[in-house]
């Protein structure tokens, strides 16, 4: 069986002719978490949004479910099951926290069976039907992330792209997330995790990729890259036990 998402030497460009992705290729199995980790800069948003159809790819492929997505406009790219929650979560800070999941499956007509997921989000989310009611923008950084995520999910999508979901997060609220993220992955969905905290992506991915200025410069299965001494150098600040003051 093919993996559900390929990304085969991409090249993607921006802001008047920067060389941002520089022949990134990696794929995604379907059923698994798969981390992407990298220094600020490295080009990791830009790889999620090339996948999603913010951008385009000036040369390389994007395939999703064995379809080439390469040129696809984001919004077919929603309705063929691939949904993002950006980074910075993006709500609509003047619309009920209700308003801003019913928007999530915009793609979708089928009212009973958005009712049975908005269901299911309040499940993973409890505290965001306790604030159905209250304006997006009101709510603490941590419960704008689960109604990014929450959003993203109204659309139904087999796979999902996370973009720095623990950014801005205290330690408690991570480990939630993070807990609610491999919850949503047992129901089916696929993930794509873009992370600033290396190791708990590693810990809980089951393939990992490393980008560093635009290029995939180490992959592998996450326990692998774990335990790595030049991941655990770069990133933990630790090599063979010994700590050197990185966070």
């Amino acid at each position: 069986m093919s993996p559900l998402l390929e990304v085969r030497d991409v090249h993607t460009f921006f802001g008047g002719g920067i060389h941002a992705l520089k022949g990134v290729s990696l794929s995604v199995e379907r059923g698994e978490i798969a981390a992407l980790i990298g220094s600020n800069g490295a080009g990791k948003t830009t790889l999620l949004s090339t996948i999603c159809g913010l951008v385009h790819a000036r040369t390389g492929r994007v395939i999703f479910a064995d379809e080439d997505i390469t040129t696809t406009p984001a919004h077919l790219i929603v309705a063929r099951g691939l949904s993002h929650a950006p980074e910075g979560r993006r709500v609509f800070a003047t619309l009920t926290v209700l308003e801003n999941l019913i928007l999530g499956a915009y793609t979708r007509h089928d009212m009973p069976e958005i009712r049975a997921t908005l269901s299911q989000i309040f499940q993973f989310f409890p505290r965001l039907k306790e604030r159905s009611r209250q304006l997006a923008g009101t709510l603490s950084g941590g419960e704008q992330q689960m109604l990014a995520i929450g959003r993203a999910l109204m659309a139904t999508p087999s796979m999902l792209l996370l973009d720095e979901p623990s950014l801005g997060l205290g330690p408690t609220l991570v480990h939630s997330i993070f807990d609610i993220l491999r919850q949503i992955n047992a129901n089916g969905t696929t993930v794509l995790l873009v992370e600033q905290n290396a190791r708990a992506a590693l810990t809980l991915a089951n393939r990992a990729y490393v980008l560093e200025s635009g290029s995939i410069v180490l992959s592998g299965s996450a326990a692998d890259l774990l335990a790595d001494n030049r991941v655990r150098s770069a990133y933990f600040g630790a090599v063979d036990g010994r700590t050197h003051g990185k966070q």
